[in-house]
């Protein structure tokens, strides 16, 4: 077991281009930490660093006890599992899981006993003299998995295992990995995971916590509920959750008795109590408002809702979902997206004019030039 500790990481091509700044991010020993951003927020490039196959320019990386910068990868006690699964084509899955332990001169009987625990944890152990062309991707990358589980190493690290399988093999290869790491953990053995992914579902129900990249930059690192529900600034407010966050610029304004938030012509918003105090240095300032689908209703999702913050929209695209409908509308040329459970939809549809609630008590405000939440 070991905790994976960055320090000032920085990456710099020969060309020039700084796809990593100044990285500080601290992994605790048996956590799963997911990373997740955008194409190009070099995500995989971190994880590259970490595992020694993608060369740093700055900074430290400490894997345990040890500074590994200048390691290679055999070294660094990794097991990386890789998107293409990587297997050995020729090779019997037990030949593929075993080949590692063979190349480290492993006694005969230890490689054994390792394949055949890391095949009945995965559920692989019929599948055990095949070779990777007779199985399906799942059963492959189940094959990946135990050949970085035989080792035994100090960090698993994960480069979008998932993003080969269909949707279906996704969602059950999402908890496989997930219970192995608890099992592991459990059994008191080496359950530190680095899991990258562009997938914010999988980052949602996998990850202890999750470090939201863009740029080259960490963006806000937390667990799952506090990104959701307290994101730090507007991009990982936008990019976490689906259908995403609902932004609009407006200004807030503050009247004798009442803060509230005024947008496209002239419509009102009225701020609940705990947060006037927290947005008064905005007043008179334009901010952006944001808020989740879910939080967006109508009379009956709201039937005790302030009455003030009721406002009609133009409906313009239905989604159904089966259990609930996306209401796409438009306020004065805003765009909104309302999550409503479907027997509370009141039957709205395309062209129809709705009256929605907005809950404002789960609503954040960001300041329009660092994009912060000043609401927090």
């Amino acid at each position: 077991m070991a905790k994976v500790v960055l320090k000032k990481v920085e990456k710099q091509y020969p060309n020039g281009f700084k796809a990593v700044h100044g990285i500080d991010l601290e992994i605790n020993d048996g956590e799963f930490m997911v990373f997740i951003g955008p194409s190009g927020c070099a995500k995989s490039t971190t994880l590259r660093m970490v595992a020694g196959l993608e060369e740093i320019t700055g900074g430290e990386i400490w894997i345990g006890d040890k500074l590994v910068n200048d390691l290679p990868p055999k070294d660094r006690g990794i097991a990386m599992v890789f998107q293409n699964y990587a297997l050995y084509p020729h090779m019997t899955v037990y030949d593929n899981m075993a080949f590692g332990l063979k190349m480290a001169k492993t006694p005969k009987d230890e490689i054994d006993k390792r394949v055949r625990e890391a095949a009945e944890k995965l559920e692989i152990t019929q599948l055990l003299d095949r070779k990777p062309k007779e199985m399906s991707g799942g059963q492959r990358q189940r094959v990946a998995v135990g050949r970085a589980i035989v080792r035994k190493p100090d960090v698993f690290l994960f480069d979008e295992p998932l993003s080969n399988l269909d949707a279906k093999l996704r969602v059950s290869m999402r908890v496989k990995i997930t219970q192995l790491h608890k099992q592991l953990k459990a059994e008191g053995q080496t359950a530190t995971m680095i899991y990258v992914t562009h997938d914010q579902v999988e980052a949602m129900t996998m990850g202890d916590r999750i470090c939201v990249l863009n740029y080259g930059r960490i963006m806000q690192v937390d667990t799952p509920l506090n990104l959701y529900h307290k994101p730090a600034n507007k991009f990982v407010a936008g990019f976490i959750g689906s259908p995403a966050m609902n932004f609009v610029v407006g200004t807030l304004e503050k009247t004798e008795n009442e803060t509230v938030f005024i947008f496209g012509e002239n419509k009102h918003i009225v701020l609940p109590k705990e947060m006037r105090e927290k947005v008064k240095s905005h007043i008179d300032k334009k901010v952006t408002l944001g808020i989740r689908p879910e939080n967006i209703g109508n009379s009956l999702t709201n039937p005790e809702g302030d009455k003030n913050n009721f406002i009609n929209g133009n409906v313009n695209v239905v989604e159904y979902m089966g259990n609930e409908e996306f209401l796409h509308f438009s306020i004065d040329g805003n765009d909104f997206t309302s999550r409503i459970e479907s027997r509370k939809s009141l039957g709205l549809a395309y062209g129809g004019t709705g009256s929605f609630y907005f809950n404002m008590e789960k609503a954040h405000f960001f300041d329009i030039d660092t994009e912060e939440n000043i609401t927090l």
